[in-house]
């Protein structure tokens, strides 16, 4: 049977791998990645390999369905995206019935990536048919964390791990410590700066990292302008942040 393996690779840098996730990735013939038309990306997964495996390796990009950035339905959005995407895919592993693909992730397989959910999309239009696993990988939070040197939670509270899109309903629902992910427009300019401390990490674990922290309302331009700077060297930026009711 068809062999997969889902890697988490860290968050960009080629350090940040684990010694399982190393050992996964000198086990696999041929490293499937999304083509999203930033070679750079590219660049930094080909870096990793070139790091990590022993041996001559195949990278092969798969271009990536377009996705609708402003949906009035995000969820049949995402539901569209993802079916085309594992229809993509499909027809790549069809095509390599006796090697062991790769699936390299950012960060965690676990969190805010759609790596899993489009792999058992595959299984279950049954075409193909495989088996896979799954190896951990540091995400970008627990490296945010490690960065700045703290906890997520002060003591016997719990932390929330959300998105841009839903900080404002969290926020409202009086969570106070706040993971925020995957904003591209850093919606946390839209809140009461003075209530509220932030911790803020950009492209971490690459040589571009950026970090940030302090009240939200004394930092908030220094993190814009790292922001804006980051995406103009690149042509991208991942970024990262804790918030903090202060008090």
């Amino acid at each position: 049977m068809r062999r997969l393996r889902v890697v988490g690779i860290g968050p960009g840098g080629p350090d940040q791998l684990t010694v399982e996730a190393v050992e996964a990735l000198n086990d696999v013939d041929v490293f499937l990645v999304p083509d999203k038309g930033i070679a750079d990306l590219v660049a930094l997964r080909s870096e990793v390999l070139t790091r990590h495996v022993r041996g001559r390796f195949r990278l092969l990009e798969v271009p990536d369905p377009p996705r609708e950035r402003q949906p009035d339905d995000y969820g049949a959005a995402v539901a569209d995206w993802h079916e085309a995407r594992a229809v993509a895919f499909e027809q790549v592993i069809g095509a390599m019935p006796e090697e062991v693909g790769g699936f390299l992730v950012w960060g965690d397989p676990s969190l805010y990536d759609s790596t899993l959910r489009i792999v058992e999309r595959i299984l279950s239009r049954g075409v193909v048919s495989f088996g896979y696993d799954v190896v951990p990988g540091v995400s970008a939070v627990s490296l945010l964390a490690a960065r700045h040197r703290i906890v997520l939670h002060r003591v016997g509270e719990p932390v929330t791990i959300t998105t841009g899109r839903r900080l404002h309903e969290e926020v409202a629902a009086r969570r106070d410590n706040l993971v925020v992910m995957l904003d591209g427009s850093l919606t946390c300019a839209e809140l009461d700066r003075d209530g509220w401390d932030i911790w803020w990490g950009a492209n971490l674990g690459t040589p571009d990292e950026v970090l940030l922290a302090g009240r939200l309302s004394d930092v908030l331009a220094d993190i814009e302008s790292a922001r804006r700077q980051a995406r103009a060297a690149r042509g991208w930026v991942m970024d990262t942040y804790l918030l903090r009711r202060s008090g």
